[in-house]
């Protein structure tokens, strides 16, 4: 996968015209200095790495039945 580049990312946000994206905005996404959110990138490795990820070696979790409910 190559890194994400503004360029790209401008361009979707341009095709997404139902929100007008800031200068900020599309900065922070691409290469955050806040820490408030993820970066856009740091997304895109995660969810690489999960694709990656055979779902069926993984054990499936507790069903909700199964869990103690203190209503």
């Amino acid at each position: 996968m190559q890194k994400l580049q503004k360029d790209t990312l401008t361009g979707i946000c341009s095709q997404m015209a139902s929100h007008s994206w800031s200068e900020g905005e599309i900065n922070e996404l691409v290469d955050p200095k806040l820490g408030i959110i993820t970066g856009f990138q740091d997304l895109l490795n995660e969810l690489e790495q999960l694709r990656k990820i055979d779902l069926g070696t993984i054990p499936p979790a507790m069903s909700v039945q199964g869990a103690d409910r203190n209503d």
